[in-house]
């Protein structure tokens, strides 16, 4: 058995085993990877900490100019977006991913404390894929990003 026979079996296990998925530069990784956007330093550390103990890898941002950079960086499987953010609010953010073939395949999902018809018009207009209110129970959360990862693209 050669080293690329050995890898390429470890491959299909673990794929048979759970989803993988790949970054921008091709590297595999066996665990959804969430973006969490959130200005509030208290709320990215509880969202993250449940993320992580559910089975998610987890990078942070405390900003919409921040939440671009990592998503064109590390591709990950769907964006929490809180939309009022410092430097660049998160409308915006979701804007410009929306608008970037490197990005426009990733779901994001809205995570804000605004409520309303009308805002949830806004988050859609924005190129929000996904609309979760705050605040919002960690398991529910988790639950919404089950859902959104099952989701066919």
């Amino acid at each position: 058995m050669t080293r690329d026979t050995i890898i390429g079996t470890a491959l299909f296990t673990l794929a048979a085993a759970r989803p993988v998925t790949c970054d921008n530069r091709g590297v595999l990784r066996d665990k959804p990877l969430i973006l969490l956007v959130e200005d509030q330093s208290d709320l990215r550390q509880m969202y993250a900490e449940q993320l992580m103990l559910s089975g998610f890898d987890v990078i942070e941002a405390g900003n919409g100019a921040d939440a671009i950079t990592h998503t064109t960086s590390h591709s990950p499987d769907v964006v929490l977006m809180d939309l009022s953010l410092p430097v660049m609010d998160g409308w915006e953010a979701t804007r410009r991913l929306k608008n970037d073939t490197r990005t426009s395949h990733i779901p994001v999902v809205a995570l804000t404390a605004h409520d309303g018809a009308g805002e949830l018009q806004r988050a859609t207009r924005a190129g929000c894929d996904w609309f979760v209110p705050k605040p919002c129970p960690p398991a529910a959360l988790i639950a919404e990003i089950r859902r959104v990862l099952a989701t066919p693209r």
